[in-house]
């Protein structure tokens, strides 16, 4: 009996709420534009549409045997350049000051070398800014791309983790908050859900009027259509 009572208590409370109409649709909480930012001839692609891939990932690699082997030069440099600075620090008060200064300089110049070589290799890698799933495939092996007409090559977004972003009236502005409960279906499926506003957005679309405001979810596949109402705490 008292199952029955609060339901028709939850019933009421919903028939007496105030509704905002609101339509959405589905977004990747994450995705990016991936592209090479360097010049040169793609030599390996690791991913195709729809691979899983984790943050740090290699997914595709420009011909970089060049930039490979002038990084271990450097390295090898920095080797040497660093067994005869701590040569001469061993028996610094002995030499000439001007000289162990020659010594650290280009042990110094040796170390931004390594950085610098090291920074012009990692250009000929694309890697995954995060963990996530490709959606789109723009290259093959043998492509030419070019660091001064940058172009978008692969497109990632998070695996699972999705929002909606809702277009609401503006005139209801002063209302909207993080925190509203909202009901929705997606286009399609009659199955009602139910999510959390986590975020308003500070302006409103002088375009349409609209305001917009982000629901998290999972699941749902991005580019998906969907409306609902947005429910207002009953007014004191």
């Amino acid at each position: 009996m008292k199952k029955i009572v609060a339901a028709m208590m939850l019933i009421l409370g919903m028939l007496h709420a105030e509704e905002i109409y609101a339509t959405f649709t589905v977004e990747a909480k994450q995705h990016a534009d991936l592209a090479f930012i360097t010049t040169g001839i793609v030599s390996q692609v690791n991913v195709d549409i729809a691979s899983v891939v984790k943050k740090g990932t290699v997914l595709a690699v420009l011909e970089n045997s060049d930039a490979n082997a002038s990084l271990q030069m450097a390295q090898t440099a920095l080797k040497f350049a660093k067994r005869d600075y701590e040569r001469q620090s061993k028996v610094k008060k002995l030499v000439d000051e001007a000289q162990f200064d020659r010594y650290a300089y280009k042990y110094e110049h040796a170390k931004a070398e390594v950085v610098y070589k090291k920074a012009l290799y990692e250009k000929t890698l694309l890697k995954a800014p995060f963990d996530g799933v490709i959606y789109a495939k723009m290259l093959e092996v043998g492509d030419a791309v070019s660091g001064a007409m940058i172009r978008t090559v692969l497109k990632i977004q998070s695996t699972s983790e999705r929002k909606l972003v809702l277009d609401i009236d503006q005139k209801y502005w002063k209302v909207l908050k993080a925190g509203l409960t909202f009901r929705y279906r997606v286009d399609g499926d009659e199955t009602l859900h139910t999510g959390t506003i986590t975020k308003v957005y500070p302006y409103a679309n002088s375009d349409n009027r609209k305001i917009h405001a982000e629901v998290e979810v999972s699941g749902l596949t991005p580019g998906l259509f969907g409306s609902g109402y947005i429910v207002l705490p009953e007014k004191k």
